[in-house]
């Protein structure tokens, strides 16, 4: 977007996306990528999705789990959790899986902060569940059978606001990548 215009004076926000999706609605922000709602978002807003995230369970090398062949959710429940805070979509998205087999978490610790989680992890003091991409050396991944976590990452914008013609454009290269990694769901947003 800067290469493309370079006159636009781009200011990024970083925050949670929970937080995001508040500002859009209070018109705090005109729009916001984020890790979209799980459950739905609130009629007054618009999303779309850019990028499925794939997500893996994940542990240190040396962790007991990484032994076993075919680790199962249960395997899971018996050791401490390294996950996102519970108000999360990330966490939401974990807790409804467990809660959906009766299966109860054993949350060791918990923050918003996927490098920090990939870190904690790492050095073993639990497993963790996290986008793919942040497989590394120190981990591996906990392959359990039949399962298939995802988030969705994309836009929101709210329904009855209009937008800048900076807000438009990024919008516009926003949905180039949602065309050409074939993304779904949510309404197209411009």
């Amino acid at each position: 977007f800067s290469l493309r215009h370079p006159e636009v004076y781009l200011e990024i926000v970083f925050m949670d996306s929970e937080n995001a999706h508040e500002a859009v609605l209070r018109g705090r922000l005109e729009f916001a990528v984020v890790t979209l709602d799980p459950g739905g978002n609130d009629p007054r807003l618009r999303s779309r999705t850019v990028w499925e995230d794939p997500l893996s369970a994940m542990v240190a090398a040396e962790h007991p789990l990484a032994a076993l062949q075919t680790p199962r959710l249960e395997d899971l429940a018996a050791w401490p959790a390294i996950l996102p805070g519970a108000g999360t979509y990330t966490g939401q998205i974990l807790r409804a899986l467990f809660a959906a087999r009766g299966i109860s978490l054993r949350v060791g610790m918990s923050t918003n902060y996927l490098e920090t989680l990939r870190m904690l992890a790492s050095i073993g003091l639990g497993w963790s569940v996290l986008p793919a991409t942040m497989l590394s050396g120190e981990l591996c991944r906990l392959p359990i059978e039949g399962l298939r976590l995802e988030r969705k990452l994309g836009y929101v914008l709210h329904r009855d606001r209009s937008l800048s013609n900076a807000a438009r454009a990024l919008l516009a290269l926003l949905e180039e990548r949602a065309i050409g990694e074939g993304g779904e769901g949510g309404e197209p947003g411009a």
